[in-house]
């Protein structure tokens, strides 16, 4: 293998790693309600930069954890089971990006910087362990919990307001019910138990819950009236549940557009984050 050729392995092994569908996501999302909360150009792009690393440092330290037990499953969506980049690099980078994450955390302010560093060391928490427990959904509401305060503590210096903190746990709830369905099986074989492994089959189900009463929350808990596209939002997401409910086979993807709503619901909002 050339030289050129290892290091494009690396690369695609790196971003493979990352787990860079969420990631980008909760970037992008972050982002936007930055911007819709109010932050200027500057600021966008240190809320960017924050996540980003942050994001980057949990996916890459969940990969880097979990090497021995999806090597033995062989997992091959895996890159380090792969032989695309080794375990080494992989906890290199996850050591480097969560050392950026927080000097670029704390530039949006202390208490901002401080309430997204509480979620990120959360995310860790739930790599190191406590995804094989019951309360391996605490992690994922934390760190999703925090986030519009975040954004609202580096905006206007205030927390979020009790909808908005509510609503973006319930989505980290419901993320983590997602994420854990379609490895179930690979989960039990390694002996992982956290939530969603003990509730088994029930988890699919329950998955969309928290995603629908996180949209609930944010269309009719921020002051003034709902509006036309709050009122459609909490229709689509009535249907795509009784669709789960009445479905046995309805595709997954079916969960990820209750997400998407509630996403969607959580950005026309954001200018009723902050005062």
């Amino acid at each position: 293998m050339t030289r050129a050729a290892a290091v494009k392995d690396v690369v695609k092994g790196l971003a493979m790693a990352s787990h860079p569908g969420p990631t980008v996501a909760v970037t992008t999302l972050v982002t936007v309600v930055a911007w819709s909360a109010g932050r200027d150009l500057a600021g966008c792009l240190l809320v960017a930069a924050a996540i980003l690393t942050g994001h980057l440092s949990i996916g890459w330290s969940n990969d880097a954890i979990d090497a021995t037990r999806d090597t033995s499953v062989d997992r091959k969506d895996k890159p380090i089971v792969l032989g695309l980049v080794s375990r080494r690099t992989v906890w290199t980078g996850a050591t480097v990006t969560a050392a950026a994450c927080i000097p670029l955390s704390l530039a949006s302010g202390l208490l901002a910087g401080l309430a997204h560093l509480v979620g990120v060391a959360s995310a860790w928490a739930y790599n190191l362990g406590l995804k094989s427990t019951r309360i391996s959904w605490v992690p994922y509401a934390v760190a999703f919990g925090l986030l519009p305060s975040f954004v609202t503590l580096g905006t206007s210096g205030t927390w979020a307001p009790w909808w908005a903190s509510a609503a973006a746990a319930l989505l980290g709830v419901g993320a983590h019910l997602a994420n854990v369905v379609p490895d179930l099986a690979d989960d039990l074989a390694t002996g992982v138990r956290g939530w969603p492994q003990r509730l088994g089959w029930l988890a699919r189900f329950l998955a969309p819950l928290p995603l629908a009463v996180a949209t609930a929350l944010l269309v009719i808990a921020p002051p003034g009236p709902v509006g036309v596209v709050g009122w459609i939002a909490l229709a689509v997401v009535a249907a795509l549940l009784v669709v789960i409910v009445a479905w046995k086979d309805a595709p997954f993807l079916i969960t990820i557009a209750v997400a998407a709503v509630s996403i969607v619901a959580l950005v026309i909002r954001g200018d009723a984050l902050v005062p």
